[in-house]
């Protein structure tokens, strides 16, 4: 992508809208006015033109008692009458375009005053300075509405700003919880002038299993950013059961372990999109079942369709969760509570199964369930049969 210049003010004189707009104006009124004057021109020439059927010699009398040739009388009138027309003419049009440029000038500059007023708040805007907005309180016009979506942008900017300070706040937090372990762990062992090899030992393990927890963060954290960025996204058919048939066989022995019953009700569901993806947001809805349930708990899932669109249910029995709690679900880095049958997740799983489903056009949905779990369905664009 090509970026664009950015544009510099330039000081001094500059063809303004509000110039531009006030030119504009004066040059349809002088054009008005000679238009009137024209045919008023017209007018005149077609009253006051000398009659044709007049007789040669004939005279008339004026108030004065002179007598002059009636061609040459017309003649005369129709002449003063043009000159005067002319001048007064011209007259009326500059003295009217003068107050109709001046009052163009202020009407214009005050219309566009709200726009000022947005420049303003825009190069006022920071990091610090998003709760700054327009409320534009005018006429509810076209200025009206670009204040109203100006301020609605600015909304969306610093929601989307705080998230994402949170989110790098969070994820610095998260990441550092397996540095300190790994740091912990080296500065133990090496402090220890007696360390022995089981000692070595169970401090490499203990490394291992928190960089691979880091590792495992940092996927996730790539996985979500592609995601969210819908960069280099592949479309190709996928059916959803295929994917829920892989993330099954992944977590079999955590099934087996917690003794968990499966029912699988996987009926075609065929989309277009990005497999991996796609394989990624199936693998995380049954990672979650699996973890979040309890000892000889339940899972059950459904693929279909329904002509518009490929669903895909994922539900698990568990603790009980707050209706209102869901949504945050969804968010990076909650988790849904400490009642789990597997090994701390990354706090991601939610967040990119619901960026997966909004980069392929699709939905996704959770309810809490009144005996404890939940039940997750996504909706995606049924693949056309073409």
């Amino acid at each position: 992508m090509i970026a664009r210049p950015v544009r510099v003010p330039r000081r001094g004189l500059r063809p303004t809208l509000r110039l531009r707009l006030t030119l504009l104006n004066g040059v349809l009124l002088v054009g008005a006015g000679i238009l009137v004057m024209l045919v008023a021109w017209l007018v005149v020439n077609a009253v006051l033109h000398p009659a044709d059927e007049l007789a040669a010699g004939t005279m008339v009398r004026l108030a004065d008692g002179q007598q002059l040739d009636a061609r040459q009388w017309q003649e005369s009138v129709l002449s003063a009458a043009q000159t005067e027309l002319t001048v007064k003419g011209i007259v009326a049009v500059l003295a009217i375009s003068v107050v109709g440029i001046l009052g163009a000038y202020a009407v214009v500059g005050r219309a566009l005053r709200p726009l000022h007023h947005v420049t303003a708040t825009a190069r006022k805007l920071g990091g610090e300075t998003l709760d700054q907005r327009i409320r534009y309180t005018g006429a509810d016009d076209e200025v009206a509405e670009l204040a109203d979506t100006f301020d609605a942008m600015l909304d969306r900017l610093g929601a989307a700003f705080t998230a994402q300070q949170r989110f790098v706040a969070n994820a610095s937090h998260e990441l550092r919880t397996p540095l300190a372990v790994m740091r912990t762990e080296i500065d133990v062992t090496l402090s220890d002038p007696a360390v022995d090899t089981a000692e070595l030992r169970r401090m490499a393990t203990v490394v291992r299993d928190a960089s691979e927890r880091a590792n495992a963060l940092v996927d996730a954290l790539l996985m979500l950013a592609r995601s969210e960025g819908r960069t280099g996204l592949r479309n190709e058919p996928v059916d959803l059961g295929a994917g829920v048939l892989g993330a099954l066989s992944a977590m079999e022995h955590e099934v087996r372990r917690t003794r968990l019953a499966v029912d699988t009700q996987l009926h075609p569901a065929p989309v277009i999109g990005d497999p991996s993806l796609l394989d990624r947001l199936a693998g995380n809805l049954i990672e979650n079942a699996v973890r979040y349930n309890h000892l000889g708990g339940q899972i059950w899932v459904e693929s279909r369709h329904d002509g518009e669109y490929a669903r895909l249910m994922v539900g698990n029995t568990g603790f009980k969760v707050d209706q209102a709690d869901v949504p945050g679900l969804f968010e990076p880095f909650r988790r849904g509570g400490r009642e789990r049958t597997g090994a701390r997740g990354s706090g991601l799983g939610l967040s990119i199964v619901r960026a997966v489903c909004v980069a392929h056009g699709g939905t996704v949905g959770a309810v809490a369930l009144p005996g404890g779990g939940m039940e997750v369905t996504i909706a995606l664009p049924l693949a056309s049969e073409k």
